[in-house]
């Protein structure tokens, strides 16, 4: 479909002139005035160009640019401005026109040229408006407004739109897969497929024909030929967990594959194009790795193109109240509305102190965000019936003093049981009975 523009002048000889030289590559609208203008430019939103005199009957172009960019931002406009009226013009890109020229048109090609490269502006400003704001939206289902992860989101903005390759690197549960499919979201890719892999849930064998495929009978159970999965991820992007488990024979495949975009199925001798993006994730020292011996160093330098390291609870304190928040609010909603909050105070005073600030002090905070969500999953069922209402920092619920004991206990034990592992608080079993009443 051709991009539309929009000739504005009340110079008939001059619209038709215009219209003629640009109708091949263009649909052209013509309009002798202002006001119908503004008539084209509402019933035509996705109008690519607006090209228009500066002087007219009635409003001037000035005016037109004005209302026109108010009504579709995303558009460009040129003024036509004839000896005396370029200051007028000069003003006008102020208030939102692109580009002038002046009359008479002599050399139509330099205007086409004109034409095109407002348009092109336009396009791509209106592009990075879109992106920002897929951006923004994407960047709202993380939480935690910490240094660490602000320096997180940064790094998501540059890296997102790029075609570059990413290592994700940081502790389990810390949300690498979220960052992945974020990437892959606000990528030109998002179109395509997000295809994930586990790399440490399959064995070397596995392995190699889950990420490649194989022909029939490759091997024994080979029955059918199978479509690997970068072949199932072309023209989007794949997710290699754990890239750290990744045996040799399949760290040189993967070289291959970065290297020359092509890989072959097992048992077969067919090159296959791999137009692909690889985002990879380890909660190991993939550097140490590599100086161990572990990890192909070549390897290491095509994935790692850009880095991305995920902080650990423990160096995003300031974050904990967020996310207790946000846990707390997704799990009453799932379970009717029936928990609505918890006070800090009522806990404080139920369970002797502030358990965070006492765990974060002692440098005993080990656990994960995944921590933290199931000890919040726990809580909010052990909870379900109490509803806590507010007044004035106090806190109220259904069932009395010990319906709020109980809200209490319910966040003192979920932060214990992130501790569980460093036998601080209570035992595991004891959480799987509580979390299994009714």
């Amino acid at each position: 479909m051709k991009p539309k523009i929009l000739i504005v002048d009340d110079e008939k000889p001059l619209r038709d002139t215009l219209a003629r030289w640009f109708k091949a590559k263009y649909e052209c609208l013509l309009a002798p005035d202002a006001a119908e203008a503004m008539k084209i430019v509402r019933e035509n939103p996705d109008l690519a160009l607006m090209i228009s005199d500066v002087r007219m009957p009635g409003e001037n172009g000035v005016e037109l640019v004005r209302k026109a960019k108010a009504a579709n931002p995303s558009m460009a406009c040129i003024l036509l401005t004839a000896y005396g009226t370029v200051d007028l013009a000069v003003e006008a890109m102020k208030d939102g026109a692109d580009d002038f020229f002046q009359k008479p048109i002599t050399d139509l090609e330099q205007f086409e040229l004109r034409v095109a490269k407002a348009i092109k502006t336009a396009s791509l400003e209106k592009e990075v408006a879109s992106l920002k704001s897929r951006l923004n939206e994407k960047l709202e289902n993380f939480t935690g407004k910490s240094p660490a992860m602000e320096k997180v989101y940064a790094l998501i903005r540059k890296a997102a739109p790029t075609s570059a390759n990413v290592l994700i690197e940081g502790p389990s549960g810390t949300g690498k897969e979220l960052v992945a499919r974020a990437l892959h979201d606000l990528s030109t890719r998002a179109r395509g497929p997000f295809i994930a892999v586990e790399c440490a849930a399959l064995s070397s064998t596995l392995l190699e024909s889950e990420l490649f495929g194989h022909e029939k009978w490759a091997f024994t159970d080979a029955k059918t030929q199978k479509i690997g999965r970068f072949e199932a991820a072309d023209g989007g992007t794949i997710f290699l967990d754990e890239i750290s488990e990744i045996d040799a024979s399949t760290q040189v495949k993967l070289l291959r594959v970065l290297e020359t975009k092509t890989f072959q199925r097992v048992g077969g001798t067919e090159d296959i194009k791999a137009d692909i993006r690889i985002i990879a994730a380890t909660n190991r020292d993939l550097r140490g790795y590599v100086e161990e011996g572990k990890f192909r160093e070549d390897l290491y330098y095509r994935l790692n193109v850009i880095d991305i390291r995920l902080p650990a609870l423990k160096d995003r304190p300031g974050d904990i109240a967020l996310l207790v928040s946000r846990f707390l609010r997704e799990f009453g909603e799932q379970n009717g509305g029936k928990v609505t909050g918890i006070d800090m105070k009522a806990l404080k005073g139920c369970v002797g102190g502030d358990v965070f600030g006492a765990l974060l002090a002692d440098g005993m905070l080990t656990a994960s965000v995944a921590d933290l969500y199931d000890a919040m999953a726990a809580g909010v069922k052990m909870a379900a019936g109490v509803r806590t209402v507010y007044v004035n920092g106090n806190v109220y619920a259904n069932g009395g003093a010990n319906a709020v004991q109980e809200v209490a206990y319910c966040m003192a034990t979920a932060v214990a049981y992130i501790n569980a592992m460093i036998e601080r608080g209570v035992d595991v079993e004891m959480m799987e009975d509580l979390y299994d009443r009714d």
